[in-house]
Parts: C-alpha cells; structure tokens; sequence
C-alpha cells in the first residue's frame, strides 16, 4: 500500500471535519442556537444632542449641582448657560456620585487665550478627567502644540499614547466618549489582591484613539504607576491646572 504524504493526510482529516461539522448542523434546528436570556432594554435617544434615554445627566446648563469642591463645597467652577469653565486656582471639581464600569460622554473646550499668551506643552489648555479620581484621560491644547506623547490629548495619562492626534483648534469644541472598565480586587485593604485591571476605550471627537487599553494603574505625575485597593465604584473629577478650559453636555451611563 502507497504511504500517504503529509499534505494528503492533512486534507482527508480537514474533508472529515468538515464533513462531521455539516453533518452535525443537518441535525440541528435554527433555533437550538437562538438566545432568549435577555431582552435588551429599548433606549431612545433624546433632544438635540441625541441623549441616551438611560444616561445620568452630569451637566446640561446653568448649575453645578451634580458637583463639589474638594473640601466638600460648593463647586467654585465659572458657569455661562449652556457651559462652565475652570476658575483657576479654586482646585478640582467632583461628582456628587460615585460610578465604576461606564460609558462617559464628555465635550470641551482649549481656550484661545493660552494660545495668544504664548503658552506651550503642558501650560497650554490643560485640564483632565479623572475616572474614579484616580485614572486620567488628558484634556490639552494637542492642536500644533508639541509636547511629551503620552501626555498630549486622549492619552491615558503617562500610561498610553493616543493612536493618532484628532485635536481640532483651541475655541472649537471637542468630545471625548469614554468606555471605561473599572479594576476588580479580591479583598479590601492592605491586603486585596488585583483581580482584573481598569480598561479603557476613548474616541476623540469620534475617532478611536485608545482601544480598550489595559491601565497600569492609576496614573501618575511622577513614578510608576502601581494598584492599591480602593471601592468598587468612586466619583469622577475634572482637574484645574491654572487653564480656563471649558466643558459642556456631560452625561454618563453605568455599565
């Protein structure tokens, strides 16, 4: 009898896979692999700004109220209608509520005045969103401003730098939708264990710059980045680093 050859035998048992593989689907109905277990919820979206009907409403227009000062103040931010901006000095601001996994929505805005000072790197339109306080999606003037790479706009601060720059001119308007996926531990305190690490998805002004990025831990100014326990869920906060930046229609969606 003649030896089949590698090639031979490797095609008659890719023919008898595929042929036990109809088989076994002949024997099936459609519907045995049909899944009823959920019924996703109907969402509408809502106004001009296409709000999702299920999503907590951060700022709209005209108060704060959703925020405070870290000394659990009032929020001492300058609001104009429809937007607030950053008064410098009067440090950060922080959700009334505390979020984990989310879907976050947020629009702002580079002041042209930083521009026109002759303000560069880091001191040009610099603010930041801080998921759960603590991981930091860099808010900066990233338009014809050159700076550290994982430290420019969308970058996961220190940690990621932005696939590409889709930053638009200080004065426009831009947007950052955020899916972010908060740490899980085993434990609390000293001794928690590092179950999973915190996530995140960022477009940038609708263009994907982050693509569900693995967080090394909170970031950091100075240092390695490093895990320590903290809550399931923590409020999110929005830096004053001395530049008027300016935010607008703010919502979130707990995931």
């Amino acid at each position: 009898m003649k030896k089949l050859n590698f090639k031979t035998l490797l095609l008659l048992m890719v023919c008898w896979a595929s042929g036990l593989h109809s088989a076994v689907a002949q024997e099936m109905k459609p519907e045995e692999t049909e899944d009823w277990s959920r019924k996703p919820e109907m969402v509408q979206l809502e106004g001009k700004n296409q709000l999702p009907s299920d999503a907590i409403v951060l700022f709209s227009k005209n108060n704060l109220d959703q925020w405070h000062a870290e000394d659990g103040s009032a929020a001492k931010w300058k609001v104009k209608g429809s937007m607030f901006q950053v008064t410098p000095k009067t440090g950060l601001i922080i959700t009334n509520n505390s979020f984990g996994d989310c879907q976050l929505h947020i629009e702002w805005n580079s002041p042209k005045e930083d521009v026109k000072a002759g303000l560069k790197s880091q001191g040009c339109g610099n603010s930041g969103i801080f998921l759960m306080g603590k991981y930091e999606v860099q808010v900066l003037n990233s338009y014809e401003n050159e700076t550290y790479y994982n430290g420019q706009a969308s970058s996961i601060y220190k940690q990621h730098i932005p696939l590409v720059n889709a930053s638009m001119k200080p004065g426009e308007w831009q947007s950052y939708d955020i899916i972010f996926t908060a740490p899980v531990f085993e434990g609390e305190g000293e001794t928690a264990k590092l179950v999973s690490p915190a996530y995140a998805t960022v477009l940038h002004n609708g263009v994907l710059v982050q693509n569900h990025v693995e967080l090394k831990g909170p970031t950091e100014y100075i240092g390695i980045p490093k895990y320590t326990w903290h809550p399931a869920k923590q409020p999110i906060s929005l830096q004053d680093h001395g530049n008027r930046v300016s935010y607008r229609n703010i919502w979130i969606r707990n995931l």
